[in-house]
C-alpha cells in the first residue's frame, strides 16, 4: 500500500506547527478550555483556579493541535515541486529548538 506523497509533507507540517504553536499557546497563555480537578469542572478559555489548582496542559494542546490542523489545511494547497523541496529535518529541529526554549523559559526551577 502506497502512501499519498502529501502524508509525509503534511506529517513535517503538523510536527512542527504543533511545536510552536506549543511555545506560543504556553508562553501566552492561551488555552482553548480550563480543567479543574478539584470540582470536575470544565471551562471554556482561561478561567482561574476555584477551589483547587486549574489545568490549562489540556487546553494549551488542543490550541497547538487546532493551529496545526488549520496549517496542514493550508499545506493541502502547496504545489508539488515545493512540498518536495521541504526537508524531513524540520520535524525534529523545530521541537529540539523548542525543548531549548522551554529549559530557558523554566530556568529558574533549575538554577536554584
Amino acid at each position: 500500500m502506497n502512501r499519498p506523497r502529501s502524508a509525509a509533507f503534511l506529517a513535517i507540517v503538523f510536527t512542527a506547527v504543533y511545536a510552536f504553536a506549543y511555545v506560543i499557546a504556553v508562553w501566552q497563555n492561551y488555552a482553548l478550555f480550563t480543567y479543574h480537578p478539584a470540582t470536575g469542572a470544565l471551562a471554556l478559555g482561561v478561567e482561574k483556579p476555584h477551589d483547587g489548582p486549574a489545568m490549562y496542559w489540556f487546553g494549551w494542546m488542543a490550541t497547538a493541535g487546532l493551529a496545526a490542523a488549520g496549517a496542514c489545511l493550508i499545506a493541502c494547497l502547496v504545489p508539488e515541486r515545493y512540498a518536495r523541496r521541504v526537508g524531513s529535518g524540520c520535524s525534529w529541529t523545530v521541537p529540539l529548538g523548542v525543548l531549548f526554549f522551554f529549559a530557558y523559559l523554566l530556568r529558574g526551577y533549575f538554577l536554584r
